[in-house]
């Protein structure tokens, strides 16, 4: 696991599966608040649950209070019962709570908001916006408003992606527009994270998958 600070309390960690004998990193975030530490995904593989926490821990005296997860994939939700029955609150939206359920897939929070929430945690101050169908159906962003990051995971392409990745559960044709949406709905970010591989400043991944999104249809 690989640990990047990317603001004063915002760090990406960086996780990895092994796919076809190669590994595949997959993005995650934390941010450290004066209650605590609030983990953006998990990681999605077991080995890796604990040891976040202890990591976390040890690099900042602080224990993990929250988790939130931003859509059913293992990528982004494998973590949330083991992190529940740690005592940690763990949430996602009612839409990928009913997926979990129905696909069987990743594992379910033990709280769930129906629409665009707030989250106030020790001094910051966390939004969940859902813009739209993408990548899959439930697929949310949280948006850390005083540092202006955008944590879109696999709702967003990396600048290093050749191509749409997984689009299994993908709404390919809605795709765009909820790009748009998210571009209106938070201007001017100083970061956004994708799901896996690189990230840069500004929006220019945001940009890429749209790109990425008209290449794709002229297939």
């Amino acid at each position: 696991m690989k640990f990047t600070q990317l603001t004063d309390d915002i760090y990406v960690y960086t996780n990895y599966k092994f796919f076809s004998g190669t590994q595949f990193p997959s993005n995650s975030m934390y941010m450290v608040t004066d209650e605590g530490v609030v983990l953006f995904d998990t990681p999605w593989d077991e080995n890796q649950f604990q040891p976040l926490l202890d990591s976390i821990e040890k690099r900042h005296k602080k224990k993990v209070i929250l988790c939130i997860a931003t859509h059913f994939h293992d990528d982004s939700s494998a973590g949330l019962e083991y992190y529940s029955s740690k005592g940690i609150k763990t949430y996602t939206s009612k839409m990928t709570y009913d997926i979990t359920l129905s696909k069987k897939e990743g594992s379910s929070a033990e709280y769930t908001f129906k629409k665009d929430t707030v989250f106030n945690i020790g001094g910051k101050v966390v939004d969940t916006y859902y813009p739209g169908e993408g990548h899959t159906k439930d697929n949310i962003v949280l948006y850390v408003k005083d540092e202006k990051v955008i944590y879109g995971g696999c709702l967003i392409k990396s600048i290093e992606a050749v191509d749409l990745g997984n689009v299994a559960d993908a709404s390919v044709d809605e795709w765009e527009q909820t790009m748009k949406n998210l571009m209106k709905n938070y201007p001017n970010p100083n970061y956004v994270i994708p799901g896996h591989f690189a990230w840069s400043k500004g929006d220019e991944s945001i940009k890429h998958t749209i790109k990425l999104l008209r290449e794709s249809r002229k297939e």
